[in-house]
């Protein structure tokens, strides 16, 4: 079985429990620009043992610098959670789609030959890199060396975010990089497609022959490594990753933390949202509601949790399907994102609290409303015979005698 690491989109992997005082981050900053100077020693020293060559040592690890801005990065939250149709309308742009189906076009032959040899469809493969760096538009600027010196001199993440820098160290002297050319996010993830040096040495893929995978100007490198990743992450050939349905009148959202066959899911009463039959099929599939049940509903498929194996989040896995299925020519949902007030970390964490305080336990108030939020939420909800779908909305709020 490999082994998935899975470091590529990095958003979801460093939210904190609470948002640190400035007084804790600039702490952090201090102390890490005091180590600094010893940790290249460290770095140089560690290079050494790993088989690094001396003139990378010399032209790589010496000139490491302290990126302040990394460390700001890394300790802050934002104040309000993300509503899904801020993210979703952010994302799925008309101007990604239509960018998308130029670029389909474009490349059509060699994403072709990809999908016969890995399984994936075209319009994936571009919804990953329109997701990921607006298909190359934005790669980031961040030194990628000195990001991950910093994040690695920080006592944090410090042995991942080592064993990053070393992997980046070896693809720099494995393929020639000069140090300033490995430009990328401030976590460092690379190129077209924001691969973490740990996936860039285990996926990456010299697709045009020239002899290096360059994820960051080869758009065929590119798009090949990111084919190569999702076949590890278990692809499955010839399936989609979901769709957009439409929910029955009266329906039991119970249901929502199950997975059934599709069969079952129409025999349920669910249909396209479109209002067609599903498919009678096996495959298993579990509903989402990323904005609660006035918002538009999905079942995701076993290629939607592959899309998650590369991030996390829910609102991502359907960013990247529907971008996919509209580059494929499909149009845009049925059930629009609604416009919902942004909550607070503070209001998530006040409706945690009063869970727990009536027996409803959330776990670790923490201002995250993560999955045992959400379960302990609906099982309030259908207590108050409310919607019970998990989604902090005004009502949900009033029940619990909170503020929204």
């Amino acid at each position: 079985m490999v082994k998935i690491i899975p470091w590529l989109s990095l958003a979801w992997a460093f939210q904190a429990a609470a948002a640190p005082a400035t007084a804790d981050i600039d702490g952090a900053v201090s102390q890490v620009a005091a180590d600094f100077p010893q940790c290249i020693v460290t770095f140089s020293e560690q290079a050494r043992r790993e088989g690094i060559s001396e003139a990378i040592i010399q032209s790589h690890v010496q000139p490491l610098q302290f990126v302040k801005r990394v460390i700001e990065l890394d300790r802050q939250q934002p104040e309000f959670t993300q509503t899904f149709a801020g993210y979703f309308d952010k994302r799925v742009t008309d101007w990604r789609v239509s960018k998308g189906r130029e670029l389909l076009a474009a490349h059509r032959p060699f994403l072709q030959q990809l999908t016969a040899q890995y399984g994936i469809p075209p319009q994936y493969l571009l919804a990953f890199w329109g997701m990921e760096t607006n298909y190359g538009g934005y790669k980031g600027k961040m030194p990628v060396l000195d990001s991950l010196a910093t994040l690695a001199c920080d006592h944090r993440r410090s042995a991942f975010f080592t064993k990053e820098l070393m992997t980046a160290l070896k693809l720099s002297q494995r393929y020639g990089f000069a140090a300033a050319d490995m430009q990328g996010s401030w976590a460092g993830a690379m190129g077209h497609t924001q691969f973490m040096p740990s996936a860039y040495a285990r996926y990456a893929v010299d697709a045009n022959g020239d002899g290096k995978a360059d994820l960051w100007n080869s758009t065929e490198d590119a798009l090949a490594s990111a084919a190569n990743f999702l076949q590890h992450l278990g692809w499955q050939r010839n399936e989609r990753w979901g769709r957009e349905v439409r929910l029955p009148k009266g329906f039991d959202y119970t249901l929502l933390n199950e997975q059934l066959p599709l069969a079952r899911w129409q025999q349920l009463g669910l249909t396209s949202a479109s209002g067609q039959l599903l498919p009678q099929a096996q495959m298993q599939a579990r509903l989402y509601l990323p904005a609660g049940h006035q918002g538009p509903a999905f079942l995701g498929y076993q290629n939607f949790d592959v899309i998650k194996r590369w991030n996390r989040s829910n609102f991502y896995a359907i960013s990247v399907g529907h971008l996919a299925d509209r580059i494929a020519g499909a149009g845009k949902l049925h059930t629009p994102a609604p416009q919902q007030p942004r909550l607070s970390h503070q209001q998530i964490k006040a409706l945690q609290q009063q869970l727990n305080a009536l027996g409803f336990d959330s776990g670790t108030p923490d201002g995250i409303l993560g999955s045992n939020s959400r379960n302990s939420l609906r099982a309030f909800q259908a207590s108050k015979g409310l919607i019970a779908d998990g989604f902090p909305d005004e009502a949900t709020f009033k029940a619990l005698g909170l503020n929204p």
